[in-house]
């Protein structure tokens, strides 16, 4: 095998890529990423020297092919994305370009260099929220941000290839993913860099979303498991059965850094209550392959808040950017005022 990992200095990226390396000690892996705002090189540090790295966007198309033929993969994982909802809301013209043109340029270099397996890895945001039961993989596609619909544009794509072309795409749908690493945006990083910071935290509403968490060692597993035994056409869910509501997970954060719910501000919806409610769905299909998730959610999210307390010199940097403060400002300043 030679493996092409996109979006490698990004979060599920560089653990996947982790997992490749110890694995299979003998593929040889290439690793793209643009390196935008949430790539960054020190996510790949422990993994640099054990991989041929390229530095450019999926959207680009003579890079892309210029790669394909230089590395000469026989398979490829595209983790490259804007993944975002946030950022979505205030721009998204470069979720199209990323997640649906993007996926698109890969498709047709698959195509055209013959590959053996392409494996795009999505989300399950794609299917919209859901008040009760779970979402399968044959459930409706129904996104309900720009970030949840330019990614499932690009599973459509994959979708189309299969049917026209039989492009050897499969394609996984991961639930919310936690743990080291992990670009300070999204609820778990972003709380915990503004709690350790010693700032409050904007939750929404009165905190009672539910969302479904898996940890992203488990996740890469998942995604591992389908490179290798998933059927091309197919798309199988890779979830943890964790419900929790947002509230529920910011107060263990606060548990385990000594903090009380003082340090929470409950601010109003910006998406004036179109807030998925919740996410859940089977994971029945991808089990069925051998898979099954093995981290305890407590405990790890406990030891995902040590990581990021012991490990300031990784996210110190991210945050003192001004490309990252503009957007925390832009985006939650109306709400936070001066706890900023």
């Amino acid at each position: 095998m030679r493996l092409l990992v996109t979006g490698a200095a990004g979060f599920i990226g560089s653990h996947f890529v982790r997992l490749a390396l110890h694995r299979a000690p003998g593929t040889k892996v290439g690793v793209i990423d643009a390196l935008r705002y949430s790539g960054n090189r020190s996510t790949m540090a422990d993994f640099a020297n054990q991989t041929s790295f390229y530095q450019g966007a999926i959207q680009d198309k003579a890079f892309v092919d210029q790669t394909f033929s230089e590395f000469r993969p026989t398979h490829v994982v595209n983790f490259a994305a804007e993944s975002h909802n946030d950022r979505s809301l205030v721009d998204n013209s470069d979720f199209v370009q990323t997640n649906t043109y993007g996926t698109q340029v890969l498709l047709e270099a698959a195509r055209q260099h013959r590959l053996e397996r392409i494996l795009q890895v999505s989300t399950d945001e794609v299917y919209g929220s859901i008040d009760a039961g779970q979402f399968t993989e044959h459930s409706p596609i129904q996104p309900n941000t720009p970030y949840s619909a330019s990614k499932a544009g690009g599973d459509l794509l994959c979708r189309a290839h299969w049917v026209s072309y039989k492009t050897p795409v499969i394609v996984t749908r991961g639930g919310n993913t936690f743990g080291p690493y992990h670009y300070p945006e999204k609820l778990i990083p972003f709380f915990l860099v503004r709690l350790l910071q010693g700032k409050k935290v904007p939750l929404y509403g009165e905190g009672s979303q539910v969302r479904e968490w898996i940890h992203v060692r488990d996740h890469s597993a998942g995604i591992w498991t389908v490179l290798e035994s998933g059927l091309p056409g197919e798309v199988y869910n890779v979830g943890d059965t964790n419900e929790r509501t947002n509230l529920d997970v910011v107060r263990i954060l606060l548990d385990e850094l000594g903090l009380g719910l003082d340090r929470v501000k409950f601010i109003p919806d910006p998406r004036k209550g179109a807030h998925d409610a919740r996410y859940s769905m089977t994971t029945t299909k991808v089990r069925g392959l051998g898979w099954s998730p093995r981290e305890d959610f407590e405990e790890e999210l406990r030891v995902t808040a040590k990581w990021f307390a012991d490990n300031e010199e990784w996210w110190r940097p991210i945050v003192q950017n001004p490309g990252y403060e503009s957007f925390v400002k832009k985006f939650y300043g109306p709400s936070l005022g001066e706890d900023l």
